[in-house]
């Protein structure tokens, strides 16, 4: 469920992998390489995603998707 910060709205980890439909460890492993230059995190270290960091996982999901779709020859 996502959080409400001074009136943003924040996603959790597991809420942008099912929302993006990809896993944890490809998320981490994107942020680990720049994928998003700023992550967010709460009191507890656990890392929030904005919507339009949201919008960015997204779109990296979609692009690499249509790379692997095979081009006729």
């Amino acid at each position: 469920m996502p959080v409400k910060i001074n009136g943003e709205v924040y996603y959790r980890t597991l809420e942008v992998c099912r929302k993006a439909n990809i896993s944890r460890s490809t998320l981490l492993r994107w942020l680990e390489n720049g994928l998003l230059t700023k992550t967010r995190r709460d009191r507890r270290g656990w890392r929030l995603f904005t919507e339009s960091d949201l919008r960015a996982i997204v779109a990296e999901v979609e692009r690499i998707n249509v790379e692997e779709i095979p081009r006729p020859k």
